[in-house]
């Protein structure tokens, strides 16, 4: 027993020793276990209004899974000015060199290539906010590639959706227009002719093009082809940041064919509508809506706080799949007990099936690296107004 006025003294003293200790303890335990996510993004170039909303949107993400989840996040990054692939690597180098456990890349899969090669062989785990291929994983990067994941929807899955929409809607002769640029582009329109096909729909017209880099007069001679055929819809998978959607789309308004034309998240946002002709009777399917009217007040929400940096990366939806990353990798780490070891957490991730994110319920497979089985957002612009008009989720992936 204490006794007196020196030993309570004393005995406050030990406590407030104690204390300082514990809390020295804590402090060193939290930045021990903080989390460095390394982002290689491009700020300039093609995918800037994809890779900038998503960044955005991540920050704001960590914010709150660090006031309360038991995880402790930061991101440090790295501008790969426009995905040069010399750049690009040294992103990479640099960001691995800071310290990064996890490294996260730009939002397709050519451009990402050299960030994400030199990530897997540094065996981290590496995460594409909204890379749309199967190609983010083992399929293109072999076996280390069972270390790189996608957070978008992979092609099979968003065109699938669309054929899916599409025969909901009553329409049965499709008119397809491919963009060759990137694989994701091929690919949804891929998957779109395979689920139609099996729901039964025609194909009456396949075109090609390329944007980024191609001929504007074949982009007229596209749309002069398409106008010639008798179609209920037109299917195409490309951005207007690449140049050839807008000349097709007008093009064929031009000629007074006002048959509805359905796009990929690719097609989404506001920063390239037309005030004459206005952009109508165009449909796409999307992550979410970034117009304040998606069905889930969680993400209108997010919209508002960060109402600039989605605006400046266009308005597409695509700004949910930052959260969204930061969602899985949570999910993931806490599967681990906490660790960053790049294969357990790709082990966990391999075996998602309907984990909560921000933006819907995520599945991975072992071979299928990048997201399918998502609720999608199907939004309707007519006369340059977007407007949410249903939501749809595809029943089968096919294989192309």
């Amino acid at each position: 027993m204490i006794r007196g006025r020196r030993g309570v003294l004393a005995l406050v003293a030990v406590a407030a020793v104690a204390t300082a200790v514990v809390a020295a303890g804590t402090a060193s335990t939290q930045q021990a276990n903080t989390v460095t996510i390394g982002w290689a993004y491009d700020g300039s170039g093609a995918m800037a209004p994809f890779d900038g909303p998503a960044l955005a949107t991540a920050r704001d993400r960590v914010k709150q899974v660090n006031r309360g989840s038991g995880v402790n996040l930061r991101i440090t990054t790295c501008d790969t000015q426009g995905n040069k692939p010399a750049t690009a690597k040294a992103c990479a180098a640099r960001l691995l060199g800071q310290g990064a456990d996890v490294i996260f890349t730009t939002c397709d899969v050519d451009f990402a290539a050299p960030v994400v090669q030199e990530s897997i062989n540094a065996g981290k785990l590496t995460i594409a906010a909204c890379i749309g291929t199967d190609q983010m994983g083992p399929k293109r990067f072999g076996a280390k590639g069972r270390l790189a994941f996608s957070y978008g929807n992979v092609a099979q899955d968003e065109g699938s959706a669309m054929a899916e929409y599409a025969w909901k809607r009553g329409w049965r002769d499709a008119a397809l227009a491919t963009d060759t640029v990137i694989v994701y582009f091929r690919n949804v329109v891929q998957a779109f002719e395979a689920r139609w096909r099996q729901l039964g729909g025609r194909i009456v017209a396949e075109e090609t093009y390329q944007s980024l880099g191609g001929n504007p007069a074949s982009w007229q001679n596209v749309a002069t082809r398409l106008n010639g055929e008798d179609a209920d819809v037109i299917v195409t998978s490309t951005a207007a940041a690449f140049g050839a959607q807008v000349p097709i789309l007008n093009g064929l308004r031009t000629l007074g064919n006002n048959t509805p034309m359905l796009n990929s998240w690719a097609g989404d946002g506001n920063y390239w509508y037309t005030p004459n002709p206005t952009v109508s009777n165009y449909y796409y399917v999307t992550f979410a809506s970034a117009f304040g009217n998606d069905p889930v007040a969680a993400v209108n929400a997010l919209v508002k706080r960060n109402k600039a940096a989605i605006a400046k990366g266009g308005s597409t939806g695509g700004f949910i799949t930052g959260p969204a990353a930061i969602d899985g990798l949570v999910t993931a780490l806490k599967r681990t007990g906490g660790s960053t070891n790049g294969a357990r957490l790709a082990a966990e991730m391999e075996k998602f099936k309907n984990v909560n994110t921000l933006s819907g319920k995520v599945s991975f497979s072992k071979s299928l690296h990048t997201v399918f089985g998502r609720q999608y957002r199907v939004i309707r612009v007519q006369n340059n107004v977007p407007k949410v008009v249903g939501t749809i989720k595809a029943k089968v992936v096919p294989k192309i």
